[in-house]
């Protein structure tokens, strides 16, 4: 007697092993995972420092340098890439395809903080990020106007664009390039400086002390509590240029009479335009163990409700 004579004489076994074996490999066909291409850890890490006023030859050789040595002894390394320009130095590290990228991170962050106490005094902490490797996004969204300027479109998407797209699983980060974010900028006169026996580090020292968020606390009653506030910030053009820079008894000079005080932007050093008018990018980055056709699948998805909230003036393409 054979095993396959039970199919015979039981012709309804047969039946229902058949169907199960149908159901399961029609499940199996549902759930596997369509990609563009084989699945890789293709990941890189990039460690970011921020010395607002150094020149290239400073962060190069007291930022870049030792940062560069301490994360070239993290294992999983392929090959370390850097730039030091004016005020920020950029490290990214190139992981092998077999290293664990969440592996990786937390290694190298231990050596850079590490080194934390080493850095110059004035540089910002290092900001570290892990994305995918080659350095092209996923997927570029284009905000462009003729109405507003980049700080008001950039101030949009801060607020509204990027929270939602932070959260599609997958997404690493939607970086902004092109961006203009609000600033106070104040321009110096020289002249007036000297003029009144001022330096410009004395200026940024008055600025600081005087240009501060500060909580006051709460007072307490037998039968009442009340929280306390103070406007000690600024955040006007006017309160800005009314501050007090320096004060002898029979005359004050404030921060107008030797500077003009505009609200610009951070920077001025990169641009973007979309057909012409002026325009901000939101690059689509995405994580390194993520599907990108997932997830430029979920974006677009959500892209007819993200124009439909548009504000009056206000345009957008992919």
């Amino acid at each position: 007697m054979h095993f396959t004579d039970i199919f015979i004489k039981r012709p309804v076994l047969a039946t229902v092993i058949s169907l199960v074996i149908l159901l399961l490999g029609l499940r199996a066909g549902l759930n596997l995972t369509v990609r563009e291409y084989p699945f890789l850890q293709n990941a890189q890490l990039n460690v970011s420092v921020a010395y607002p006023g150094a020149d290239p030859a400073l962060i190069e050789g007291f930022i870049t340098t030792p940062l560069e040595r301490e994360i070239a002894t993290a294992d999983g390394i392929d090959f370390l890439t850097s730039t030091s320009t004016q005020g920020v130095s950029s490290i990214t590290a190139n992981l092998r395809m077999d290293k664990d990228p969440n592996e990786a991170l937390t290694e190298i962050s231990a050596k850079v903080n590490k080194l934390r106490n080493q850095l110059p005094t004035g540089s910002e902490d290092p900001i570290l990020e892990i994305s995918e490797a080659g350095g092209t996004a996923a997927m570029y969204l284009s905000y462009y106007s003729e109405v507003l300027d980049k700080s008001q479109i950039t101030d949009y998407l801060r607020r509204i664009v990027e929270p939602q797209l932070a959260s599609i699983p997958g997404i690493e980060k939607a970086e902004i390039q092109g961006a203009r974010t609000y600033a106070m900028r104040i321009w110096l006169k020289a002249d007036r400086l000297s003029a009144h026996d001022l330096t410009a580090s004395e200026v940024f020292s008055r600025i600081r002390e005087q240009n501060v968020l500060s909580a006051v606390g709460e007072t307490k009653g037998s039968y009442v509590k009340i929280g306390l506030s103070a406007q000690t910030d600024m955040r006007t053009v006017d309160d800005f240029k009314q501050m007090i820079i320096k004060s002898d008894g029979e005359s004050v000079v404030r921060l107008g009479d030797i500077a003009n005080v505009v609200l610009g932007s951070e920077n001025y050093e990169g641009g973007a335009g979309w057909d012409g008018s002026p325009a901000v990018f939101v690059a689509i980055r995405v994580r390194p163990n993520a599907n990108v056709l997932d997830v430029t699948e979920a974006v677009n998805k959500i892209w007819p409700d993200m124009q439909a909230a548009l504000p009056e003036g206000l345009g957008a393409e992919i």
